[in-house]
């Protein structure tokens, strides 16, 4: 799945066109909230983005991805009429892994794609997750609890995963609302607890994997 977020009408249609028409689903946007909604509910495999949007920029689109350990590895293309060479620099080290100034060749899009698919899928650990009898395939998004397929938010997921990454790492509230909802714990905010207990309900036994370390965090494992 390719995620397109472009605001002008032609470039749209065009690259649907070529997209679908070389074997690909993709879903388009034209506007940062709508594609921040899908990413709430199902997360592409590579994502083309213009820098020139209206409600937010980008570039700033490209940092919140990169800043978030659920998304920082899903492959970005910058599609922009912004090409001077300082525009190009700006957006490789920001975090693109590649980047197309209008007008483009659709050919050479559908190219550069593919290579970089092919790249990601060969750098991408495939191995599932496993603590006890919980387990995660951060690959296709699959989270097991004895045997049984356990549908999460993303929110959940992305704290789960988290978690099962860094095995006896103990997290503050701190410290997962920003890496999970991106701002600061202000002392009296019960996001993350809340989603804890409902992760925990939803795990059944293995809910009890999530340890709470007293007046600090929560973990997963020794």
């Amino acid at each position: 799945m390719i995620y397109f977020i472009e605001d002008e009408k032609s470039i749209n249609e065009a690259v649907f066109y070529t997209l679908r028409n070389s074997g690909f689903e993709v879903l388009g946007f034209d506007r940062p909230s709508k594609f921040w909604h899908a990413m709430g509910e199902k997360l592409p495999d590579l994502i083309l983005l213009d820098i020139m949007l209206p409600e937010e920029d980008g570039l700033e689109i490209l940092r919140k991805i990169r800043k978030n350990s659920i998304t920082s590895k899903i492959p970005v293309i910058m599609v922009t009429a912004k090409d001077s060479e300082y525009d190009k620099i700006i957006g490789l080290d920001n975090g693109a892994d590649d980047y197309m100034t209008k007008p483009f060749s659709m050919l050479e899009l559908v190219s550069r794609i593919k290579a970089l698919l092919r790249r990601t899928k060969a750098n991408t650990p495939c191995e599932t997750i496993t603590i006890g009898n919980l387990s995660v395939n951060p690959e296709k998004h699959i989270v097991t609890a004895n045997g049984k397929n356990i549908t999460l938010t993303y929110k959940e997921y992305q704290m789960l995963l988290l978690l099962m990454q860094n095995k006896g790492v103990v997290f503050s509230r701190d410290k997962l609302l920003n890496k999970i909802w991106g701002y600061e714990f202000d002392g009296e905010n019960r996001t993350v607890d809340v989603h804890i207990r409902t992760l925990r309900t939803k795990l059944g036994e293995c809910g009890n994997l999530i340890t709470t370390v007293r007046g600090f965090g929560y973990k997963i494992g020794e």
